[in-house]
């Protein structure tokens, strides 16, 4: 096993940082879309258990 030890440098940032989406570009192109994010999560899930089985 490891007998050294883990030094935590907390100057500097943990995890990922945050990332924020923009769909405005999309927008004026004239995009929209056509699935609420309910629907879309929901079918996911449909699939996950179609595929899982």
């Amino acid at each position: 096993g490891f007998d050294g030890v883990i030094v935590y440098d907390t100057s500097k940032p943990d995890g990922t940082p945050r990332k924020l989406l923009n769909v405005d570009r999309l927008h004026q192109s004239g995009w929209e879309h056509t699935t609420s994010l309910h629907d879309g999560i929901y079918q996911v899930y449909q699939w996950y258990l179609k595929e899982k089985a």
